[in-house]
């Protein structure tokens, strides 16, 4: 593996609080409050730090909780167990520290699951505002590949699985210009990402190839984030790693986490020059540092995170 950055300081972020996560996940850099969003699924949470005044504030939704979006007016479209929800997270002000607030919830659409057990996982919009998210099934020993990929855009449609058979949905991305779209699957019997030649009009994706095969690297391929550069940044969960490839697929970086299941990043931050990275806590709790929230700067800015182009 080439491409080390030891020098990079990876500090945890204390705005977001001494309690880590089961499994954190889609971290949303919410730029007109200056503040992160994340999710912890099992524990049916989003959660809020505000950077700058170090506040914390969670709100439990009625199921688990995989990915989160933002519309321009501040409503939230979530990906959860049973559906696509538009949640709205109660005012926060005047509410005790730590004590979690009231959701609001709304489904907004559900794909025909083709069995029991299943949720949501990953999920984030295109650079035009559609909503891209997929589905799997929880248990993930049984390594069952009925889990796919959907849209659902501003007129409140969600497709057909656009892709499917896939085991663990995760790491979508797109480039800086929207035309490539990426996607893996992270169980440990896949370790693919893929490129897709995106139609940016009619949100289509075609011509998947394998873009990295993470059997010659470490880790699985969780969550991601696309940089200014185009280049596309991986967690590499069970490796304690983030890998950096180029638009043509060469790893020419990588970044150690202290946590072992860094799940997934986002860039953030006034001039976006933070890359935030969410983790997983295993059941074993192997590390001290595993679940919580990171901060590092790594030389690159990312891209404004694109909101959901509909009402909710």
């Amino acid at each position: 593996m080439t491409g080390a950055t030891a020098s990079t300081k990876v500090e945890r972020l204390e705005a977001a609080g001494p309690l880590p996560a089961a499994t954190g996940e889609s971290p949303v850099w919410r730029a007109a409050e200056q503040a992160l969003y994340w999710v912890d699924i099992p524990a049916k949470k989003i959660v809020r730090a505000q950077i700058e005044t170090g506040r914390r504030t969670e709100w439990m939704l009625p199921e688990q909780v995989a990915c989160i979006a933002f519309n321009r007016d501040g409503a939230v479209l979530a990906g959860c167990e049973t559906g696509l929800f538009a949640v709205t997270l109660d005012d926060a002000s005047g509410a005790s520290s730590g004590e979690p607030l009231k959701a609001t919830v709304r489904k907004l659409a559900a794909p025909a699951f083709p069995r029991a057990g299943m949720r949501f996982n990953d999920g984030r919009c295109d650079r035009q505002g559609r909503f891209w998210a997929g589905t799997m099934v929880m248990d993930m020993a049984a390594a069952i590949p009925d889990g796919a990929l959907y849209r659902f855009d501003a007129s409140g449609a969600l497709s057909a699985p656009i892709v499917d058979a896939l085991i663990t949905q995760n790491g979508l991305g797109w480039s800086p210009d929207g035309a490539t779209m990426y996607l893996s699957d992270s169980h440990p019997l896949r370790r693919l990402i893929w490129a897709f030649d995106y139609d940016i009009e009619s949100g289509e994706p075609r011509n998947r190839r394998v873009f990295a095969d993470l059997h010659h690297y470490a880790g699985r391929p969780d969550g991601a984030a696309v940089d200014a550069d185009g280049c596309y940044w991986i967690c590499a969960n069970d490796a304690g790693l983030l890998l950096r490839f180029t638009p043509q697929g060469k790893l020419d970086r990588h970044i150690a986490v202290p946590a072992v299941k860094p799940a997934m990043c986002a860039f953030g931050g006034r001039d976006l020059d933070t890359l935030f990275v969410t983790s997983i806590r295993p059941g074993n709790g192997a590390s001290e540092h595993d679940g919580h929230v990171f901060a590092l700067r790594p030389g690159v800015s990312g891209l404004p995170e694109p909101e959901f182009a509909g009402k909710l």
